[in-house]
C-alpha cells in the first residue's frame, strides 16, 4: 500500500504524506508513530522526485526559492502549534476537492502567463508552510493547483517545486518531531524500502514519461484522496 501511494503521489512532484498516513491509519499503527513515519517516507520520496524532475530539466531555482524561504521556517511553527482545527481541516479539504473537480474539467492547458512576484511569492509560501505544518503535510498538495491555476508554471515545472517544497518542510517537520521524542519508529525501515520503490518508479514516469493531461489527471485523483481524508479525520 506504501509503494503504490508513494507511485501515484510521486508522478504529480508530491511524496505521498497524505496516503501514509491514511494507510498506517487503516492498519492500526499508533498516533505518536504515524507522523514521523509519514514524514520520513515523505523525505525519501521528495528527494527521489526533485532529482528526477531536476535531470529531466524541469526544476526552477528561480521560482522555487522564493516560496520555500518562509515556508519551512513556518512549517515547523504550524508543526509545533496545538489548535482544534477539525473545522479548519474540513474547509481545506473542501478546497482540494474542488481544486480536484476544476483539474479534472479543464485538463488540458499547459502555459504561463507570468511568474509570481517576489512579494507574492514570499507570502504565499509563508501561508503554506504554516498550512503544512497544522495539517501534517508537506505542503505540496496546496502549492501544486495554486502554481497550476494561477498559470505560474507549467505542469511538470510546478511538479518539480512542489517537490522540493515538500522536501524542505518534511525535514524541517522530522526535525521538530525528533528533537522532541528523541525517539525514530522501527516501523520505517522497512516501510523505507517499500516508499522508495514506489517513488522512483512514479517520479520516473512523472518526470519523463507522463504528458502534462495525464498529471493532472493523476493531481486530480491525488487531491480527492487527500481532500477526503482531510475531512473525515481530525
Amino acid at each position: 500500500a506504501v509503494a503504490a501511494v508513494a507511485f501515484l503521489y510521486s508522478t504529480v512532484g508530491h511524496a505521498g504524506a497524505s496516503g501514509y498516513i491514511a494507510v498506517m491509519a487503516l492498519f492500526g499503527i499508533a498516533a505518536t508513530t504515524i507522523r514521523p513515519t509519514a514524514l520520513a517516507l515523505n523525505i525519501l520520496v521528495s528527494l527521489l522526485t526533485t532529482w528526477q524532475f531536476w535531470r529531466a530539466g524541469h526544476f526552477s531555482w528561480r521560482l522555487f526559492w522564493p516560496f520555500a524561504v518562509l515556508a519551512t521556517p513556518l512549517a515547523f511553527v504550524g508543526g509545533y502549534v496545538r489548535l482544534p482545527t477539525h473545522i479548519f481541516k474540513v474547509l481545506v479539504g473542501i478546497v482540494l476537492l474542488l481544486s480536484a473537480l476544476r483539474l479534472l474539467a479543464r485538463p488540458s492547458a499547459d502555459d504561463v502567463a507570468h511568474e509570481p512576484s517576489r512579494p507574492v511569492a514570499l507570502s504565499v509560501g509563508g501561508a503554506l508552510g504554516l498550512l503544512a505544518g497544522l495539517t501534517g503535510t508537506g505542503g505540496g498538495i496546496f502549492l501544486t493547483p495554486l502554481l497550476l491555476f494561477m498559470r505560474w508554471a507549467r505542469t511538470k515545472q510546478a511538479a518539480a517545486t512542489s517537490a522540493a517544497f515538500i522536501l524542505a518542510n518534511s525535514l524541517a517537520g522530522l526535525s521538530g518531531n525528533l528533537t522532541s521524542t528523541r525517539i525514530f519508529p522501527a516501523v520505517a525501515i522497512p516501510l523505507a524500502g517499500a516508499a522508495v520503490v514506489g517513488g522512483a518508479v512514479g517520479s520516473y514516469y512523472g518526470a519523463r514519461r507522463f504528458d502534462h493531461t495525464v498529471i493532472k489527471r493523476i493531481l486530480a485523483v491525488v487531491l480527492v484522496i487527500a481532500g477526503t481524508k482531510l475531512i473525515f479525520t481530525t
